[in-house]
């Protein structure tokens, strides 16, 4: 009960403490930019400027784990390989950030005890991670906490207009 308690505080403090107390302003007075070119301009604006500021958050709430937003994503990666080895070329085609670095990103996470990197066996070029049992326990840790930024960031968008912003989202790219 005691660890509950302790988990659910510091998981409201923490969301609180990065979505909280931010006031939402418009795209306009954000960047002090009253007329644009088109709305596709400004849509594209927004977006780069709203990419921004959800990757702080996410990095606000990564930093008292000594992860970043890219190293997240690594671990998240490598979980969902449940148990089984990844190159890192795989690693790098399932970024996020396909500019990541991702050898640096393994290596920083080996050295915390998070991965284990070994060369394979067949291709002594070719190098195969894998999430350690101290990096599941990370997640499980961090899971609820993103659970709850992810439903404050997202509090003024019912789940409808979730889904079809995803929508809009995915088209913008085909």
């Amino acid at each position: 009960m005691r660890n509950w308690l302790k988990r659910n505080f510091y998981s409201t403090f923490v969301v609180y403490t990065i979505v909280g107390n931010a006031t939402a302003m418009r795209l306009e007075e954000e960047i002090k930019m009253n007329k644009f070119r088109n709305a596709y301009q400004k849509a594209s604006l927004n977006l780069m400027f709203t990419g921004e500021w959800l990757v702080a958050r996410i990095d606000g709430l990564l930093k008292p784990y000594d992860i970043s937003s890219q190293q997240y994503n690594v671990l998240r990666i490598l979980r969902g390989q449940q148990g089984k080895l990844i190159n890192l070329y795989e690693i790098q085609e399932r970024m996020l950030n396909k500019m990541s670095n991702a050898t640096r990103l393994v290596e920083k996470l080996r050295l915390k005890g998070l991965v284990t990197r070994e060369l394979c066996e067949h291709n002594r070029r070719k190098v195969e991670i894998a999430i350690t049992e101290k990096g599941l326990e990370l997640l499980e840790t961090i899971d609820p906490l993103m659970a709850d930024l992810e439903v404050s960031l997202f509090k003024n968008l019912s789940e409808e207009k979730a889904d079809q912003f995803n929508d809009i989202l995915d088209s913008m790219r085909e």
